[in-house]
């Protein structure tokens, strides 16, 4: 669950991306990033155990360096031993912000999950820390994750199946390379299952910065989709078979690009800085 905000305090970002994110030319995401861990004073934890590539690590390292973090360090977990260590905990404790790279999500959550790490996490973002990161990364953030699934425009029974992630919010479900891996049907039988939850399905190269108001901010060079089950008039999800579409009746769907708000908490979409007269 959530850790709770203690008063007086805001909890901290809360960043998606959705993969494949631009590390050349135009590095927005990874920029803004820095910015709100702190700008010039961002102590960032790259933890890239979702990852099987010996490089990830040190590329986002030099990466966040590159963007003027005063700060970074790798931390890798091998085992769920790792992640009682004293010294491991202590450093979480002294960042400001901490970026989970892609990969494999289970092999995150079932190497963090119940720890320590993943409670140092939780507790870290409800005292103002940020928390972010991309494809596999971002899919582990809230408390209901998608496992894995089968890409398609329609929500078929059992096409999808959902496990616990990191928990820093049960406000949202995320899936990531969305219109580039053809999502929209995943992303929509996961809600079957739980319309209490909204929707954020990520491009590539483009992330839902999820500030301390709930309210979420599109950046980079793709769209956000935003879909919300909390009005759906009719469900077929209890009667189906396995294999069969759902019928869903009542969705919003929003899509949302660079410059445009959705809060999570009043479900309100908004242009944004999008909404400039043309002269």
């Amino acid at each position: 669950m959530p850790s709770k905000v203690p008063e007086g305090e805001t909890r901290g970002w809360i960043v998606a991306i959705g993969g494949a994110e631009n590390k050349e030319n135009d590095r927005r995401i990874l920029a803004r990033f820095v910015e709100v861990s702190g700008g010039g004073d961002a102590d960032i934890v790259v933890i890239p155990t979702a990852s099987r590539l010996h490089e990830t690590g040190p590329r986002y390292e030099q990466l966040f360096r590159e963007l003027g973090a005063a700060r970074v360090s790798v931390m890798d977990f091998d085992t769920r031993r790792d992640c009682h260590e004293a010294g491991r905990l202590q450093r979480l404790e002294e960042a400001s912000g901490v970026f989970f790279t892609g990969g494999n999500q289970l092999r995150l959550t079932t190497l963090l999950g119940g720890t320590p790490v993943a409670k140092v996490i939780r507790a870290r973002n409800a005292h103002g820390v940020t928390v972010g990161g991309t494809s596999a990364g971002a899919s582990i953030l809230s408390e209901h994750m998608i496992a894995f699934g089968d890409d398609g425009a329609s929500a078929i029974s059992g096409s999808v199946r959902l496990a616990p992630g990191l928990g820093l919010t049960n406000r949202f479900v995320i899936d990531q390379h969305f219109r580039q891996r053809d999502r929209l049907g995943r992303l929509l039988t996961a809600l079957a299952y739980n319309p209490f939850a909204i929707g954020i399905g990520l491009d590539e190269d483009t992330a839902a910065f999820i500030g301390p108001d709930e309210t979420v901010e599109v950046e980079g060079s793709g769209g956000v989709m935003i879909v919300d089950a909390s009005e759906v008039s009719f469900s077929s999800m209890d009667a189906v078979s396995e294999g069969q579409p759902v019928c869903l009746l009542g969705l919003k769907l929003h899509m949302r690009v660079a410059g445009a708000t959705y809060n999570l908490h009043t479900r309100l979409a908004q242009a944004g800085s999008l909404n400039v007269p043309k002269e």
